[in-house]
C-alpha cells in the first residue's frame, strides 16, 4: 500500500515565528521518488517520550518531569583573585515542579571528572558514574543541609575500554539502566534499584545505541541495533522482564537504517530518523496504524540539522495533534522548532538566552517549558504556548518562570516550503489503548 498525495513548495519568513506554508505545486528539488515500495517490519511497544542515551554534561530531565541534572562547571576559587585558576566541575540537580525552579550544587569533597555522567531519579537523588581506572562506578548523590551526602551502589569492570552509556531515566522513576558495547554483544545494566549493586538484566546480540522507553513501567526499551558483522541499523524492541527478549520494531525497507528517535505512550506518535529515501530523514509513523510512515518536506531544511526532543503527552489516540519540539542547529546557533503532524508546517522559534540546547518538556495543555542558565540567571524555565499551525508571524509569548534575560539566541531562517511525502508501508503493531 502506498500513497501518493504531495503538496507542493513555497519559501515563507515572517520574523520572530516562522512558519512554513505548502504553495504552488513545484516537484521535490532532491529529484527523490514521491514514494517507494512496501515497508516491511513488525513493531511491538506502548512508547513513553524519550530519546536517546544520556551523553556526557548532558541536561536530563526525569521521565515526570520532576526534576533534572547536570554536570556543570565553576572556577575553583583558589586561582580567582589572578584572573586563573582551574575549571571544577560537579553535579547539579534542580526541582521543575514547583513553583518556580531551582538548582541545589550537590559538590563533594573534590571536583568531577568532565566525563562523568549524571542522572536524576524521581525522589530527588541524582545517580552519577565515574571512570575510575578500569572500572565505571556508580553512586547516588543527594543532599545534607549544607553539604551532599553520596551512597555508593558498585562499579562494572570496563575491560578493552569498553564504553558505557546511561539509558535515559526509567518512566518507574526508580531505576537507572546503563549500555556496555561489546564487539558481538550490547548488555543492558540495572546500575540503581537493584538489590545487590549494578545487575545485568539483558545481552542483546549486535552492537547497540540509542534508547526509547515503550510502556510506564520501564519494561519495553527500544534500542538500535547493528548486527554482528555488520548491516543495516534496525530498531528493536528489548524486553527487560523476559531476560531481554528481542523482537523487531522497525524495518522500513531491508537495506535501510531505521532508527527509533522518541516516542508518546499516550497518541503512539513514534519520531524516526532513516535513510530509506535515499539519505537521513525525520519521518513519523503510529504503532497499531496501518498508514505508511512519512517523511515530511518541512522537517528537513537546508543548511541546519533538526533533531527532536519532546513530544506533547496526553493527546489520547491522537498522533497528528501532538506537539513536537525540535532543536535547530544552524551557522547561527540554535533555535527551537515546533511542528504538528496534522499542520504540515514548521514553526521557527528564537530560544531564551541560555537555553541548555536540546532539553525541554511538554505540559499536557501545551506549553513548551525551556531550561535556561547564564550568569545572571543560573536556573530558569522559560515557558512558551505552542502556536497554532494557522498563526502566521507573531513571536513567541515568552513567559519567564525565573527572573532572566530574555533575549533570543538565534533568528528564525527562512526554509522551503512544507511537502509531505508517504513513502510506503510500515506496519507499526502493538499498541494497546493506554488505561
Amino acid at each position: 500500500m502506498t500513497a501518493c498525495a504531495t503538496e507542493g513548495e513555497t519559501a515563507s519568513a515572517a520574523g520572530a515565528a516562522q512558519t512554513v506554508e505548502p504553495g504552488s505545486g513545484k516537484p521535490d528539488e532532491s529529484g527523490e521518488p514521491d514514494e517507494i515500495g512496501e515497508f516491511g517490519g513488525p513493531a511491538v511497544g506502548g512508547p513513553d517520550a524519550h530519546g536517546a542515551a544520556v551523553g556526557a554534561n548532558a541536561f536530563t530531565i526525569t521521565a515526570d518531569g520532576s526534576y533534572a541534572a547536570r554536570l556543570t562547571v565553576a572556577r575553583e576559587v583558589a586561582g580567582e583573585a589572578s584572573g586563573g585558576g582551574t575549571m571544577a566541575w560537579f553535579p547539579e540537580r534542580w526541582t521543575l515542579d514547583g513553583h518556580e525552579p531551582y538548582a541545589v550544587p550537590l559538590p563533594l569533597n573534590q571536583p568531577e571528572e568532565p566525563d562523568s555522567d549524571v542522572l536524576p531519579l524521581a525522589d530527588g537523588r541524582v545517580l552519577i558514574r565515574r571512570r575510575v581506572a578500569d572500572r565505571h562506578a556508580f553512586s547516588l548523590l543527594y543532599p545534607t543541609g549544607p553539604g551532599t551526602g553520596e551512597l555508593p551502589l558498585g562499579a562494572l569492570e570496563c575491560a578493552d575500554d569498553t564504553p558505557l552509556t546511561l539509558l535515559p531515566p526509567s518512566p518507574d522513576g526508580a531505576s537507572a539502566y546503563a549500555l556496555s558495547v561489546g564487539e558481538r554483544s550490547t548488555a543492558v545494566w540495572l546500575v540503581a534499584g537493584g538489590a545487590f549493586g549494578p545487575e545485568r538484566v539483558a545481552e542483546v546480540p549486535g552492537r547497540c545505541s540509542g534508547g526509547v522507553w515503550l510502556d510506564r513501567a520501564g519494561r519495553m526499551l527500544a534500542l538500535d541495533r547493528e548486527p554482528v558483522g555488520g548491516g543495516p541499523v534496525k530498531a528493536v524492541a528489548v524486553d527487560l522482564n523476559r531476560g531481554g527478549e528481542v523482537s523487531p520494531l522497525l524495518q522500513i525497507t531491508p537495506d535501510s537504517n531505521d532508527r527509533l528517535l522518541l516516542a508518546d505512550a499516550d497518541s503512539g506518535l513514534l519520531l524516526i530518523r532513516s535513510d530509506a529515501p535515499g539519505h537521513d530523514r525525520l519521518g513519523w509513523g503510529v504503532l497499531g496504524s496501518c498508514l505508511p510512515v512519512r517523511f515530511p518536506e518541512c522537517l528537513r531544511p537546508a543548511d541546519v540539522a533538526v533533531t527532536p526532543f519532546a513530544v506533547q503527552p496526553g493527546q489520547m489516540l491522537m498522533p497528528e495533534s501532538c506537539a513536537v519540539a525540535l532543536r535547530i542547529d544552524g551557522a547561527a546557533g540554535s533555535w527551537v522548532g515546533v511542528w504538528r503532524p496534522a499542520g504540515r508546517r514548521l514553526h521557527q522559534l528564537a530560544a531564551p538566552e541560555g537555553w541548555l540546547a536540546g532539553s525541554g518538556l511538554w505540559t499536557r495543555d501545551g506549553f513548551l517549558k525551556l531550561p535556561y542558565a547564564g550568569r545572571d540567571a543560573p536556573c530558569g524555565v522559560a515557558l512558551l504556548q505552542a502556536p497554532e499551525d494557522g498563526e502566521r508571524g507573531a513571536g513567541p509569548a515568552w513567559t519567564a518562570v525565573a527572573e532572566s534575560g530574555m533575549q533570543p539566541s538565534a533568528a528564525a531562517t527562512p526554509l522551503p516550503a512544507c511537502k509531505p511525502v508517504p513513502l510506503g508501508q510500515a506496519p507499526l503493531v502493538g499498541r494497546t489503548t493506554p488505561g
